[in-house]
């Protein structure tokens, strides 16, 4: 087997140490060079400046990259007349401020009499405020109780030589034995004692007053409504009561006469019974009637 390089043929073995050769060439050290020894500069390239546009930042026409919030349309600056963002960045609304800056700063301390001012001394007062140091009341002198206007004066010589032939150990055992032996006072608290134990109190009756109240209110409400549902009603006049009442017991008489005419008879055909029957439901209608007007206090209703 042959390999080709250009017109001629190589054999296999030779192209084969071929790539090794070229394998072991690419696996030298060539680092250490005699070119170099001496480390190359390292060539730090000039920083460009920061590239500025000079079209104006202007917010787009009819976008809608805003600010969130539903006081804005969908759209903005419809016109294109805006010449800054139409909602304006917010620092820190979403996640808060950087981690650390709620931290309390060193430099920032409360300074002396920040607020507060410094206190006079007592020369500056009296130059500038001597009124302040006037008192305002007057400590009573313990002499007074005295019978003096002051401590005593210098000419005045207190009496000397003033003794007692009191024993005052035998008087106090003696106060002591005779005195009444001191009763033990209860200072518990007596409930039922109270001035308004077992009362009504006053915020019930008020609450009472009230609900009566609107309890009226709520009844005359429907004594008004029934007033004027109730149909129209007059008393009758008793000479009216008498005359009607008078009138049924005449044709009360004048029915049970025609009544009592045909009860002999046992055998009643059809038009017989009928008309029995219809003379029994007058004459207790009749009855019913009289027995009402037999009444005092009669309404009548004016709507029938």
């Amino acid at each position: 087997r042959t390999a080709l390089h250009g017109a001629h043929r190589i054999p296999d073995w030779v192209a084969a140490g071929r790539t090794r050769s070229a394998k072991m060439y690419q696996s030298w050290n060539h680092g250490e060079s005699i070119y170099q020894i001496v480390p190359p500069k390292m060539m730090i390239p000039a920083k460009q400046p920061m590239f500025k546009s000079k079209i104006p930042d202007y917010p787009p026409t009819a976008s809608t990259f805003h600010g969130p919030g539903k006081t804005h349309p969908i759209a903005s600056n419809i016109a294109g007349d805006a010449t800054e963002k139409i909602v304006k960045d917010r620092s820190h609304a979403d996640l808060g401020k950087r981690t650390g800056t709620y931290k309390n700063d060193p430099t920032t301390f409360m300074k002396k009499l920040s607020r507060s001012c410094s206190v006079p001394s007592l020369r500056e007062i009296k130059k500038a405020n001597p009124y302040q140091l006037k008192p305002t009341h007057l400590k009573e002198s313990r002499f007074a109780a005295m019978g003096g206007g002051g401590p005593p004066k210098r000419s005045e010589i207190p009496i000397m030589g003033l003794k007692s032939s009191k024993n005052f150990l035998v008087t106090n055992a003696v106060e002591v034995i005779l005195a009444q032996p001191r009763k033990n006072v209860d200072t518990t608290k007596d409930w039922l004692a109270k001035e308004d134990y077992g009362k009504v109190p006053k915020y019930l009756h008020s609450v009472k007053r009230d609900i009566q109240s609107e309890f009226d209110y709520i009844q005359q409400l429907h004594d008004q409504h029934h007033a004027e549902n109730q149909p129209p009603i007059q008393p009758l006049e008793d000479e009216e009561r008498v005359a009607l009442l008078e009138g049924l017991k005449a044709k009360w008489e004048k029915r049970n006469v025609e009544y009592q005419a045909g009860t002999h008879v046992s055998v009643l055909s059809d038009g017989q019974k009928r008309g029995r029957e219809t003379c029994e439901a007058e004459l207790s209608l009749l009855e019913k009637d009289i027995e009402k007007l037999g009444k005092t206090d009669i309404l009548v209703d004016l709507s029938r």
